[in-house]
């Protein structure tokens, strides 16, 4: 009997090892239930399992993201604990990140109210690039932002309620994989980079694919810095593009070596291709109850832009928020998941907002894109992004 029990196990074994040293079906299958990274790994098993892993690469093409909340260790930020285990379950192979983190705790500066000079230095000995590039592969395109407050969806779900954090330890990275339709190209201008032939090989002007750019300013309040990106929106509002973005408070990836530190800048996400759609609507100053914001977002759904792979983005003034709402928290961000409950929000409170009423619908586009008409107070640009 046990002989009989051996044979079976061993014929067992054979046909399972013969399955799956032939048959590619069967290990694409099996493959599809493996996270990313580990599928990197497996393809240097043999030259079967290496075009199988290759195939299923080709159809990961859902975005994903990691979010986080404080306290964290001395160390290091919540965002990065989280990525270090969050990173190896994701289904997808990243081609560009945005990342975006709050000033309070990922400036060095900002902590030493609250750590003394050792903790610091030991949670700052990592530059920030580094820190935040050593989760992700080689050849990824990483845009890290920091502003004074954050706007996220946990992680996990598409339909979780997103969060406002205008104090307190918080980030999250969205992760695009490559994309067939869609090109995203990251960007970065100070004074003495900018210029049309660097807005051409940014895909800013003469491009006739741009759908979507998504603007950083950094370093604001300097001298020069509204000059400046007076610069940059005069040719990006002759396009047809959706512009959005936000006054933040610096950048930190990709490293600047064009500038000093504390010079003023712009960074930001260029999207181009036929399967990029954005839509975006503005609450301004007169938008100050619950109802009125959730109406006014509302307004987006005339763009019908398809729920896969969209993301909300929401700009928001850092004088908006709790104390603009009479003490009522997560306003706008509430209204926003009400209007689209399966679509993940994320954006930053910053010191001014860029962006305009701008929706495409059938055979007419609702759209003020004049320079003039982009810039903003107290107000919150919320935004839709379609990739693919």
């Amino acid at each position: 009997m046990g002989e009989n029990e051996d044979f079976t196990l061993v014929l067992q074994d054979s046909k399972a090892a013969y399955v799956l040293s032939n048959v590619a079906e069967v290990i694409e299958r099996i493959l599809t239930f493996v996270p990313t990274k580990s599928l990197l790994r497996i393809a240097s098993v043999c030259r079967l399992w290496r075009n199988c892993a290759r195939r299923v690469l080709r159809t990961q093409q859902q975005l994903d993201w990691v979010s986080a909340c404080g306290p964290s260790n001395p160390k290091n930020h919540a965002l990065c604990n989280m990525l270090t285990e969050e990173v190896e379950k994701v289904f997808l192979l990243p081609k560009t990140v945005l990342a975006l983190v709050d000033c309070e705790a990922f400036n060095g500066q900002a902590y030493c109210y609250r750590q003394n000079k050792q903790a610091k230095m030991r949670r700052h000995s990592l530059d920030p690039f580094e820190e935040v590039n050593r989760f992700f592969p080689k050849g990824c395109d990483i845009m890290g932002v920091v502003a004074p407050g954050i706007v996220m969806t946990p992680s996990g779900s598409f339909s979780s309620v997103p969060k406002e954090y205008q104090e307190g330890e918080a980030g999250f990275a969205i992760m695009f994989p490559s994309i067939e339709g869609v090109n995203i190209k990251p960007f970065h201008f100070c004074e003495k980079s900018m210029s049309p032939t660097a807005l051409k090989e940014a895909g800013l002007v003469d491009n006739p694919e741009l759908r979507v750019v998504l603007l950083f300013v950094y370093e604001p309040c300097q001298n020069g810095a509204a000059r400046f990106l007076v610069q940059i929106l005069e040719p990006l509002a002759k396009s047809n593009a959706l512009i959005a973005g936000g006054l933040v408070d610096s950048y930190f990836s990709p490293p600047r070596h064009c500038c000093l530190q504390g010079q003023y800048g712009v960074a930001g996400l260029a999207l181009s291709g036929p399967k990029v759609q954005g839509a975006s609507v503005l609450l301004d100053q007169e938008i100050t109850s619950p109802k009125a914001a959730e109406a006014t977002i509302g307004r987006l759904k005339a763009a019908k832009i398809p729920e896969k792979n969209t993301i909300g983005f929401m700009f928001a003034c850092l004088g908006r928020g709790e104390n603009f709402y009479k003490d009522q928290a997560n306003v706008e961000a509430d209204a926003f998941h009400k209007v689209f409950p399966n679509t993940p929000l994320f954006g930053l409170f910053g010191n001014g907002e860029i962006g305009c009423d701008r929706i495409v619908k059938e055979d007419y586009t609702l759209c003020d894109t004049d320079t003039e008409s982009l810039q903003h107070e107290y107000s919150t640009v919320m935004t839709l992004v379609h990739v693919g």
